[in-house]
């Protein structure tokens, strides 16, 4: 589930910084300013695997072979 998350989060921000950025281009040049940094966000939120694995801590399998 939280690929999911993680997949529509980066689409949805590259879609409104893309939006942002035409904006900016026709009529008000300072939308830039959200347009570009929310496109690479976007980009980096959906390309981000490393997010996914999570590492198992080590001192909760000690408890366990304990019990």
């Amino acid at each position: 589930m939280k690929g999911v998350v993680r997949i529509l989060t980066g689409i949805g921000l590259c879609t409104f910084g893309i939006a942002m950025t035409l904006i900016a281009i026709f009529s008000v040049w300072w939308l830039i300013l959200y347009g570009i940094p929310s496109i690479i966000i976007g980009i980096v939120l959906f390309f981000n695997k490393s997010e996914d694995r999570i590492e198992e801590r080590k001192d909760l399998n000690k408890m366990k072979d304990k019990n």
